[in-house]
């Protein structure tokens, strides 16, 4: 069983919670991710690690609840336990295999929207600890949707912020953002890292290709077992077929069949709507 250490809620829906996992917050890197139980019978979900302390044997997830079982996970509390937390799972961020002292030449732009805002802030923090520069951009709805502003504070040189309705910082999308700091105020970045919503990430990735800026994406939202024995997670990234488990979750996003992984992730929808209708009659005893 997994203790959990801590719980707090960054926005409507999300939560944050750092679990006692020694095994695996000994062996974690920025990008993999873990595969949590909430209890017996529950569902397997796979989370990105959004923080992790070797010394300190946390781990860190952030979950939004969408259905049934994120539901289960986001109600319990500090001194409950987890099932199962099974990881570190998948291929770390391709920089950390970079010998550093190439790595510190290099630039790096982060585009997070929404919840992928929490595994950017490892990826950001690792970067910082190495001396290597990198911006964040944080895109959300509103500002009341924005998540890890002060821990990206702490790691990124600069930190942007874009909000749909102008609630705070940036007034659009995050692409245009991104456009306005490459074209109006001259920056140059060697790699953009996009996190977030397919539709974002594929724009994202439109964007920067227009730049020639070489741009990796995570498409951990569209993995189910986490070992590529389901299948569900199966991805055409550069017209062959990968599974996001256990090939990604980061792939280069100039290669990803976004159209594809977008159908793929919609597959599940009528099944998760039906559950969570199950789940609601059965906690008000209909």
């Amino acid at each position: 069983m997994f203790e959990i250490l801590e719980k707090r809620i960054l926005a409507e829906g999300i939560c944050l919670m750092r679990v006692a996992a020694p095994r695996v917050a000994r062996a974690a890197l920025p990008g993999q991710f873990v595969i949590v139980r909430a209890d017996e019978g529950g569902e397997r979900i796979p989370l990105t690690i959004a923080d992790y302390d070797a010394q300190e044997g946390s781990v860190t997830i952030v979950t939004q609840t969408i259905g049934v079982s994120t539901q289960k996970i986001c109600s319990l509390n500090v001194g409950e336990s987890l099932a199962d937390f099974a990881g570190p799972l998948g291929q770390p961020s391709e920089f950390v295999r970079m010998p550093i002292d190439e790595l510190r030449r290099r630039r790096y732009l982060f585009v997070a929207g929404g919840v992928g805002t929490a595994p950017v802030y490892p990826q950001a923090k690792w970067l910082s600890e190495h001396g290597v520069r990198c911006d964040v951009i944080i895109g959300a709805k509103t500002r009341d949707m924005l998540i890890y502003t002060d821990e990206m504070r702490r790691v990124a040189d600069n930190l942007y912020i874009a909000t749909d309705d102008g609630s705070e910082g940036f007034k659009g999308m995050v692409t245009a953002l991104m456009k306005e700091l490459i074209e109006v105020r001259g920056e140059h970045y060697d790699e953009c890292v996009a996190i977030g919503p397919m539709i974002m990430m594929k724009f994202v990735t439109l964007t920067a290709r227009s730049y020639s800026l070489p741009t990796t994406v995570s498409l951990n939202a569209l993995m189910v077992d986490g070992t590529g024995m389901c299948g569900a997670c199966r991805v055409s990234v550069g017209g062959r077929t990968l599974f996001t488990c256990v090939d990604g979750p980061e792939f280069n996003g100039y290669e990803v069949d976004f159209d594809e992984a977008m159908r793929r992730q919609s597959m599940y929808r009528t099944q998760e709507k039906s559950a969570l209708e199950r789940h609601k009659c059965n906690c008000y005893g209909k």
